[in-house]
């Protein structure tokens, strides 16, 4: 049963959103991927948002350009955790306006927020919110961070030789 949904906007956001598949697939957490656009699907972005939870989704990863409301309409919508990947789009204002529309939300309908096209962090965010309570999921993160560790000492020590 997958554990992380992640949702974009539009079939374009898959190049960005595919880094927080890959990293959830590499951690091993199960995914749903789905395209749920706020302002052509209204009606799917409605029973996704209300319903995910009820398919053992634990979090909702949801990525969007532009205008970006999918993340925040999700939140509104979801008792789950949803993290925001605002996407640089054709249509964006050089991914401002999807930062701003991601970020900005009123109190009481949070979203977590990473970077413009930060999808892999997201994942990461994602897994760790699971690993809060999934000892097996926490332990891959750990040995995760542990691997961005070494790989910073090597790239010292190669520096210094």
């Amino acid at each position: 049963m997958a554990k992380v949904g992640i949702i974009m906007g539009s079939i374009s956001d898959m190049p960005v959103m595919q880094d927080a598949i890959n990293i959830l697939h590499d951690f091993n957490i199960d995914t749903e991927i789905d395209i749920v656009s706020a302002h052509r699907t209204p009606d799917k972005l409605v029973d996704y948002a209300k319903n995910a939870h009820q398919r053992g989704i634990c979090v909702i990863v949801a990525g969007a350009g532009g205008a970006a409301h999918l993340p925040g309409m999700v939140a509104a919508m979801s008792p789950l955790p949803v993290i925001g990947v605002p996407v640089k789009s054709s249509n964006s204002i050089d991914g401002w306006d999807s930062i701003l529309s991601i970020l900005q939300m009123p109190g009481g309908v949070p979203v977590a927020t990473v970077a413009l096209n930060g999808a892999k962090n997201a994942g990461i965010l994602a897994a760790q919110i699971i690993g809060s309570a999934d000892q097996k999921v926490q332990q891959i993160i750990v040995d995760y961070k542990e691997s961005l560790k070494d790989k910073v000492n090597k790239d010292a020590d190669d520096l210094i030789k």
